[in-house]
């Protein structure tokens, strides 16, 4: 298992903000755990008394809809924080979190992150700043999925996941591997039409599928699908 100050090593920017005392105080009441793959992290309702961070993985941060159809929301990196936007608006959380893949996350109680930001301003700008990223690709997101055509969304995704997640060695092959029903989900359509039009995007030799791996064969013809919605 990780240890408490390799954590704090690799989350560099939440390190500088935190003065010599408060980073005793951070690794002496965090606690670092795994996560298999798919196990919930938190679930929509739940209280949140903690703030994650992702050490290593991948994380998708979902909500259940109509019907009983699941959006996935956003997912989260390696070394980002998330958790946290619901205790600091004081209410239970909107959405849930899940492990994509077996996953290494560490938890810092929202109480001592409270104690810390009324003291130290920095932290409170780390905060801030961070919120105000999430929000501003929140709103992108959020109009990407609502104007964009099937065509258009899952595109957009599969750049999106290369974007957040980076390739393997050949450069072309999404270093994730989702199932049909999460690349659906992450577009914002039903699993059928997430199907359908990857094997068009396969036909058209926009990308290769073996299993869950996609290799993308043509990123500037995904980017113009992507542009044109």
């Amino acid at each position: 298992m990780v240890s408490n100050e390799k954590v704090l090593g690799i989350l560099p920017e939440l390190d500088r903000a935190l003065m010599p005392q408060e980073r005793d105080r951070v690794l002496e009441e965090m606690v670092v755990r795994a996560y298999r793959k798919n196990e919930v992290i938190y679930r929509e309702g739940d209280s949140p008394t903690h703030m994650f961070c992702l050490v290593s993985g991948k994380v998708k941060i979902f909500k259940d809809g109509v019907g009983g159809r699941t959006q996935i929301v956003r997912v989260i990196n390696a070394v980002e924080c998330f958790g946290y936007r619901a205790a600091f608006s004081d209410e239970n959380y909107v959405t849930a979190a899940a492990a994509f893949e077996p996953s290494v996350i560490a938890a810092i109680p929202m109480s001592l992150i409270y104690q810390l930001i009324r003291r130290n301003s920095q932290l409170a700008c780390f905060f801030v700043r961070r919120l105000a990223i999430a929000l501003g690709r929140s709103d992108a997101r959020t109009v990407n999925l609502t104007q964009k055509h099937i065509r258009g969304r899952l595109a957009e995704s599969i750049l999106f996941l290369k974007e957040s997640y980076g390739t393997e060695k050949d450069g072309a092959t999404l270093s994730i591997c989702l199932s049909r029903e999460d690349m659906a989900n992450l577009s914002n359509m039903t699993t059928s039409n997430a199907i359908r039009t990857l094997s068009v995007f396969v036909r058209e030799r926009l990308i290769a599928i073996e299993g869950r791996r996609i290799t993308i064969l043509d990123e500037p013809a995904l980017q113009k699908i992507s542009r044109m919605g």
